[in-house]
């Protein structure tokens, strides 16, 4: 082997280790849910998961995320509740139910980038907060009834 092949083979497995999946932008009003398909509009609301291998799974309520089980995943995101578009990490979101805040999909869920902007909307809202394990453990109780 020559060394010419050995620098590019140094920096194809350079380029290949240093691709971190990230966040992919949600374009609002054009995009669909991966999971039930309605247009993604509601900027408090929507959620991504990407994959390993890069690939954005968009969605329009935190719910069809939770609910559209992917293999593979590097990050679950959804919207701060209080910053509208701004995509935070599900895995340390604190999320709300809340009858009183109205969900796109109907099971009146929000995430909380902070949690005491969470504990502030419970305070005002009425509802339950969980943390990223006890909501996924809600939703996969929902659909085992």
């Amino acid at each position: 082997m020559n060394i010419s092949r050995i620098i590019i083979f140094i920096g194809i497995v350079t380029s290949v280790i240093s691709c971190k999946p990230k966040a992919q932008p949600i374009d609002y009003g054009s995009h669909l849910c991966d999971y039930c398909q309605m247009t993604i509009v509601d900027k408090q609301f929507a959620a991504e998961v990407v994959t390993n291998k890069g690939k954005a799974y968009r969605y329009d309520a935190i719910e069809c995320m939770l609910r559209d089980q992917k293999e593979d995943v590097a990050l679950y995101l959804a919207c701060d509740y209080m910053s509208q578009d701004k995509l935070v990490d599900a895995t340390k979101a604190t999320f709300l139910i809340s009858e009183n805040l109205p969900s796109p999909m109907g099971a009146f869920l929000s995430a909380f980038e902070n949690k005491a902007d969470a504990e502030k909307m419970h305070k005002e809202k009425d509802g339950k907060l969980y943390d990223w394990e006890a909501i996924k453990q809600y939703f996969l109780e929902e659909e085992s009834e």
